[in-house]
């Protein structure tokens, strides 16, 4: 009986040891949460031109999330939140910088059209007597 009850105590300690242990291994939830959302956004400003419309905010953002998976890393939760919150912010930013200048890219070709089926039209017009 007293076999029993001494394994059952250093079963229930070593037990208790590797949770001790997992807990330690353990990452933060919400800062993984925050870490690959700012992933996606890193990747959708890439994708969306922001490398040349926007390097300097973009690399802001890469550096930023590589702040927040080292943070992360280390086990520092709030670091690692905090940078990948500025690192989603800044690459929404890339990508908006990039959307924008297409858009601006776009308005003014749609301008030169315009302006050339102006001049078409006034040269093919015959002219009035």
């Amino acid at each position: 009986m007293r076999i029993t009850t001494m394994r059952l105590t250093k079963g229930a300690a070593a037990l208790a040891a590797g949770a001790l242990v997992l807990a330690a291994c353990a990452t933060n939830p919400a800062a993984d949460e925050k870490i690959a959302v700012a992933k996606a956004s890193v990747q959708r400003a890439e994708q969306s031109g922001a490398p040349q419309a926007a390097p300097v905010e973009l690399a802001t953002a890469r550096s930023e999330l590589g702040g927040a998976e080292k943070a992360n890393a280390d086990h520092d939760s709030k670091p690692a939140t905090q940078l990948a919150e500025k690192a989603n912010i800044d690459a929404q930013v890339a990508e908006a910088t990039a959307q924008a200048q297409r858009a601006r890219l776009a308005s003014n070709e749609f301008d030169a059209s315009m302006q050339t089926l102006r001049q078409e039209s006034l040269r093919a017009s015959p002219a009035v007597q």
